[in-house]
C-alpha cells in the first residue's frame, strides 16, 4: 500500500480538500445555535425547546452515521462524502424557508441524515490514506476545519440576523456550504488504500459488537460522548447570557465571540503534534484539564475574562477530540470505517443529551448551573481516561478490514 505522506502534493490536497469538509459540516450543523435567542422568539418557546434546533440534528447524524460509514465500505469513501454534502448543502438552504418551528425541526432532521457521509468517513479515510507518521497532524488539520467551519458559520449568522434576518442567515450558509463542497469535489484524492466489500448487514452487526467489545474503544466513545456533551451545552447557552444584562450584546456581537473557535484550528493541530511525540494518554489528560479551567473562568462577570475561559475552553476541546479520535482509527485493527462511526454515534448523541439537558440547569441555576454540569462531564472524562490509561495497547495496524 502506498500512503500519503507529510510534505507531498498529495497530502496538502487531501487536507485542503477535508478541511473544506470539515468546515462546511461545522458551518451547517452549528447555524442554529447563535439563533436560539432568536427561535424563543418568533415562535414563544422555551430555550430548552430551542435547543432541539440542534438537537434533532445532531441525533439524525449519530444514528444516521452508523449506516452511512457501513455503506461507505462498499461504494467508497469519497464518492459517499460527495454527496453527503452536496445533499445538506441542498437541505441548508430549504431550513431558510421552514414556515414554522415543527417544519424547521423537520428540515433539521433531514439535513443530520444527509450530512453523516463526511463525519462517519472521514476519520477511516485519513486512517486509511495518511502515513501513520503523518496521521496526527492530517487529523489536527481536519478538526481544524470543523472548528474554522463552527466558527465562521456562527458569526455569518450572527450578522445577517442583524442586517436581514435568520432566515437570509440559514440560506447565505446554505450557499457558501455549496461552495466548499464543489472545493472538496475538486480536490481531494481517491482512496488509495481502500478496497469495497459487499454490503453485509450480519456482518456489520458482529463488527461494531467487536468494537464495543474493547474495554478501550468504550473508554474513547465514552470520552467523545462527554467532551461534545460539555462543549455544546456551553455553547447552546453563553449566548443567551450574553443577550441579558449586564451584557446586552446583540446578535452581531455575540456571532463574533465566536471568534475564539480560531485557537481551536491551532489546538487541534497542536496538540496532535504533541500526542504523536510525548503520547496520546498524556496530552489528553492536559486537555481535559485545560477544559475545565476554561469552563470555571467563565463564572466571572467581567466580559473580557469571560470570553478568555470560553477561548481556553476551546482550546482544550478541539485539542482533546482530535486526540480522541485519531486514537479510534489507530486502535481499531479492523473495519475502521465502523468503529469511527461509533465513536461519533457517540460524540454526536453527546451534543443531542448535553445540549438539550443543559437548558433545565440554565433554566433552573443560570450560567452556575450550566457550569457545574460541565464541570461533572468533564470530571467523568478525566476518570475514563484514567481508566484508559490501565487498559494495554494493541497491536495497531494499517488496514481497513
Amino acid at each position: 500500500m502506498t500512503y500519503i505522506e507529510q510534505g507531498t502534493p498529495a497530502f496538502k490536497k487531501a487536507t485542503l480538500g477535508m478541511f473544506a469538509g470539515g468546515l462546511n459540516t461545522f458551518a451547517i450543523l452549528y447555524s442554529t445555535q447563535p439563533l436560539m435567542p432568536e427561535f424563543s422568539r418568533e415562535f414563544g418557546i422555551t430555550p430548552t425547546v430551542a435547543s432541539l434546533s440542534l438537537s434533532v440534528t445532531t441525533i439524525a447524524l449519530a444514528i444516521s452515521m452508523l449506516l452511512i460509514g457501513s455503506l461507505s465500505e462498499a461504494w467508497g469513501r469519497k464518492p459517499v462524502m460527495m454527496c453527503s454534502l452536496f445533499a445538506a448543502s441542498v437541505f441548508a438552504v430549504l431550513t431558510a424557508f421552514a414556515p414554522n418551528f415543527h417544519v424547521l425541526l423537520g428540515a433539521r432532521i433531514l439535513l443530520g441524515i444527509v450530512l453523516a457521509g463526511l463525519p462517519a468517513i472521514a476519520m477511516a479515510y485519513l486512517g486509511e490514506e495518511m502515513d501513520p507518521k503523518s496521521l496526527g497532524v492530517a487529523m489536527g488539520l481536519y478538526i481544524s476545519g470543523n472548528s474554522i467551519g463552527g466558527m465562521g458559520g456562527r458569526i455569518i449568522v450572527g450578522m445577517l440576523t442583524d442586517f436581514f434576518n435568520w432566515r437570509v442567515a440559514l440560506a447565505g450558509i446554505g450557499l457558501l456550504s455549496v461552495i466548499a463542497s464543489v472545493l472538496f469535489w475538486l480536490i481531494l484524492p481517491p482512496s488509495r488504500n481502500f478496497r469495497p466489500q459487499p454490503l453485509k448487514i450480519g456482518l456489520l452487526l458482529r463488527s461494531m459488537g467487536s468494537h464495543l467489545k474493547d474495554p478501550g474503544l468504550l473508554c474513547l466513545y465514552g470520552i467523545g460522548f462527554l467532551l461534545m456533551g460539555s462543549f455544546v451545552m456551553l455553547y447552546n447557552y453563553i449566548s443567551y447570557q450574553l443577550i441579558q444584562p449586564p451584557f446586552s450584546l446583540s446578535q452581531t456581537l455575540v456571532g463574533w465571540i465566536f471568534i475564539v473557535y480560531i485557537v481551536g484550528t491551532f489546538s487541534s493541530t497542536w496538540m496532535g503534534r504533541l500526542a504523536d511525540r510525548y503520547g496520546r494518554r498524556k496530552v489528553l489528560w492536559i486537555a481535559l484539564l485545560i477544559m475545565l479551567v476554561g469552563a470555571a473562568v467563565t463564572l466571572s462577570t467581567y466580559l473580557p475574562l469571560k470570553i478568555a475561559g470560553i477561548a481556553v475552553f476551546t482550546f482544550g476541546f478541539f485539542g482533546g477530540h482530535s486526540i480522541a479520535s485519531s486514537w479510534v482509527g489507530r486502535r481499531a485493527t479492523h473495519d475502521k470505517a465502523q468503529a469511527s462511526s461509533l465513536y461519533l454515534f457517540f460524540y454526536y448523541a453527546g451534543s443531542s443529551i448535553g445540549g438539550t439537558i443543559g437548558g433545565l440547569f440554565w433554566i433552573s441555576f443560570g450560567w452556575g448551573g450550566v457550569v457545574a454540569a460541565i464541570a461533572c462531564l468533564l470530571a467523568l472524562s478525566l476518570m475514563l481516561s484514567l481508566r484508559l490509561s490501565h487498559i494495554p495497547l494493541r497491536t495497531e495496524k494499517k488496514s481497513s478490514h
